[in-house]
């Protein structure tokens, strides 16, 4: 445990951008696995589903989530498979 009073400020904002941070990651998920459950059972939102991921994973990246490669990655992913169903 930290004695100065600047490295116990510290240790709190860590606490509360982890809490963020793993949030964020958490909805990112889930919106993924939404849009890929919404497309494979060809759902009639598949498309507002892969949008709201897509606009998930940029908001991710914005934020520092996730690197830019990743998220184009993963965006292409999804885009291929809703024009594949």
């Amino acid at each position: 445990m930290p004695n100065i009073k600047s490295a116990k400020k510290r240790v709190k904002v860590i606490a509360t951008k982890t809490a963020r941070n793993k949030a964020a990651k958490s909805a990112l998920r889930t919106a993924i696995k939404k849009a890929y459950i919404a497309v494979d059972t060809n759902a009639d939102n598949k498309q507002e589903a892969v949008r709201l991921a897509i606009k998930k994973i940029d908001q991710a990246v914005a934020k520092g989530i996730l690197h830019k490669n990743t998220a184009a990655r993963r965006k292409s992913n999804l885009t291929k498979r809703l024009n594949a169903a």
